[in-house]
């Protein structure tokens, strides 16, 4: 609980505010569970309030700082069995009685119902940080839990939360210079992206999996690559078939449609086929405006329709003469995938002439089949000619119980592919999915980066060794927050090695000699739970992913351990502002509370306050749940 905050017998929590000499906020409560702006008061006034209820308690800094960093410890505890190869899986139970299981970070944070703000604080910095690079949201927790451990240390023997901040932002400075040294710039061929991609998705599914998927999310990126252009993670689709085992898994060079022919005639596997990309109806439509036919006999009625079914046959007998054109001296098929419909008559031509024809496919399908495929999309077959035309070497229809699926296999060079992820239930299936999308970020990092750090703590080890180096070159107590920061960083390989089995006192102290003496990055071996060279074992991660955690730094900063003298360095530097903002944030916290407007929308309000104001709104946002009222349980 904040300082200067009173609790009511009932739990109610109740802001008395920051009291000048001459005047004070109370806040009281009033009809329909509202808060209300009850005046100013005097400073004995004030006093004769809070002496008012007898049973009152009041939290003073030291009670509301452990509070804060309870709960960002209480977060570290339910992830840090998360990390690593060896880490253990969550089971996550909805209301409804939906099971989730997964060991991704990011994933339980963001199905995690986080009631504690400076909780939810923390899992917004570490989800934004899967947000930015797609990796290292269990590291980011660990490392803000533990820099708070570090910090409660200091300060319990008096040392001021703003002195160890000073510290932490030195720390992070030299961190990201030894960052900067021990990067490894190589060129990335296929077989470092493998061990990129292999030493992400070990972290998030077991080996033998991980294994089968690292092929695929390398070969998926590299075929979608081109060069000079940015990489588009989106045209990689993922398409999940409850089907056979995890380990079936495979990229697929093309596209799968959920859908088949609608023709019995039509042939269930074509080999090197053409591809006819279409938006054309094949089928009676209805006018966009009101119209009607008029006629005075049957004759006249005949006619209509007569002519009415030669437009659409016109229109089918341009395709098949296109098909006779390309594939009469071949053995060649030809297939139709049309965005629009296709009715039954012409459905018969097109299967008489050996075409296969798929009708209404998704607009999303429409766009990857060009990229796929290659030729266009036409929307008119008046010049229709060969250049319009895709190929596939194989295109075959797949039943899986009722439903129907149409493989588009073996395109050259295509620029959209599908990773076909299969497994037994839906559990498995989205723990794949989750974890390919962490591989293919993965990927797509090391290719934009550059460069690759070693992995298995060994940056971790080797920043940690630096910065106790450079604590003696700072001047005052701001060392004293270089030295936490250095040990917080050792939370890393201290997890790994217990969610390994071994024991992390021991071997973080072989790795930190293992490293003094031959001047390496050494990392673990959680095989062994002995001291190697990460690079010699192919264990690499991502340079971004430890730049953003490094950089989060600003964030965790202004973190629980400065909480509890938020409010008295406000009032000093925003003096002639802070009772402005106070009335700001108490209009928005009733108009919250008398029609349940969620914190995200909140969060909208004050981000429209005056751009004068823009940065001291951000330091009110996190505070905001703290200083005002506990929200009502209606």
């Amino acid at each position: 609980m904040p300082d200067n905050v009173t609790s009511s017998p009932g739990g109610d929590w109740l802001r008395l505010g920051s009291v000048s000499r001459r005047a004070a906020l109370h806040l009281s409560r009033g009809c329909g569970g509202c808060w209300w702006l009850a005046g100013s008061l005097s400073a004995p006034a004030m006093a004769a309030i809070k002496a008012l209820n007898s049973r009152a308690e009041v939290a003073r800094a030291q009670a509301a700082l452990a509070v804060n960093i309870s709960a960002a410890r209480g977060l570290q505890d339910v992830l840090r069995t998360n990390l690593g190869p060896k880490g253990t899986m969550k089971m996550l139970v909805s209301g409804a009685g939906d099971i989730k299981l997964t060991k991704d970070g990011n994933v339980l944070l963001h199905e995690m119902q986080i009631q504690h703000p400076t909780a939810s604080l923390i899992a917004k910095v570490a989800t934004a940080q899967d947000d930015v690079t797609g990796d290292g949201t269990t590291s980011n927790v660990l490392i803000i839990g533990e820099l708070l451990k570090q910090a409660d240390l200091y300060i319990s023997e008096g040392l001021h939360p703003r002195i160890i901040a000073e510290g932490f932002e030195a720390a992070k400075i030299k961190a990201l210079e030894v960052l900067e040294q021990v990067k490894v710039k190589k060129e990335m061929k296929r077989e470092m992206l493998l061990d990129v991609a292999r030493t992400s998705l070990r972290t998030k599914v077991h080996a033998d999996l991980a294994d089968v998927l690292t092929e695929a999310v390398v070969d998926s990126v590299l075929t979608i690559r081109r060069p000079g252009y940015p990489i588009d993670l989106f045209m990689v689709e993922i398409m999940e078939m409850k089907h056979k085992s995890e380990t079936d898994t495979k990229l697929i060079r093309g596209l799968i449609l959920d859908h088949g022919a609608r023709h019995p005639d039509m042939k269930k596997r074509v080999e090197d086929a053409f591809i006819l990309i279409c938006n054309v109806s094949l089928e009676y439509e209805k006018t966009e405006v009101s119209s009607g036919f008029f006629y005075k006999t049957a004759e006249d009625k005949e006619k209509l329709v007569k002519a009415e079914r030669k437009f659409i046959e016109d229109r089918v007998q341009k395709i098949i003469d296109l098909k006779d054109k390309v594939c009469a001296q071949s053995n060649k098929g030809f297939v139709v995938i049309n965005q629009k419909g296709i009715d039954p008559f012409s459905l018969d031509a097109l299967a008489r002439h050996g075409i296969v024809a798929l009708r209404r496919a998704k607009r999303r399908n429409m766009e990857r089949l060009s990229l796929a495929c290659g030729g266009m999309a036409v929307n008119s077959l008046e010049d229709l000619n060969v250049d319009c035309l895709g190929h596939a070497g194989l295109v075959y229809e797949y039943m899986l119980g009722e439903e129907k699926f149409t493989f588009i296999e073996d395109c050259v060079n295509p620029r959209s592919v599908t990773l076909l992820v299969k497994g037994p239930n839906k559990h498995t299936l989205t723990q794949i999915k989750d974890a390919v999308r962490d591989g293919l970020r993965a990927v797509k990092n090391a290719i934009e980066d550059g460069c690759v750090v070693p992995g298995a703590g060994a940056v971790e080890v080797a920043i940690a060794a630096a910065l106790v180096r450079y604590k003696h070159s700072v001047k005052g107590r701001a060392l004293l927050g270089v030295q936490a920061f250095a040990d917080a960083l050792l939370i890393i390989p201290k997890v790994l090695a217990q969610n390994s089995g071994y024991d992390l006192q021991e071997t973080l102290v072989k790795v930190q000699a293992e490293h003094s003496e031959s001047r390496q990055l050494v990392g673990i071996d959680l095989n062994t739970g002995e001291p190697m060279v990460a690079a010699d074992a192919g264990v690499w991660d991502n340079y971004c992913v430890k730049k953003q955690l490094l950089h989060s730094c600003k964030l965790k900063k202004i973190s629980a351990s400065e909480l509890s003298e938020f409010c008295q360095w406000l009032r000093r530097k925003y003096w002639g502002e802070w009772w402005r903002l106070f009335y700001e944030m108490l209009r928005y916290r009733l108009l919250m509370t008398r029609t349940n407007i969620k914190d995200s929308e909140l969060k909208s309000d004050l981000e429209d306050l005056d751009s004068e104001y823009e940065d001291l709104a951000l330091f009110i946002l996190p505070m905001f749940s703290l200083l005002c009222i506990h929200k009502n349980d209606r």
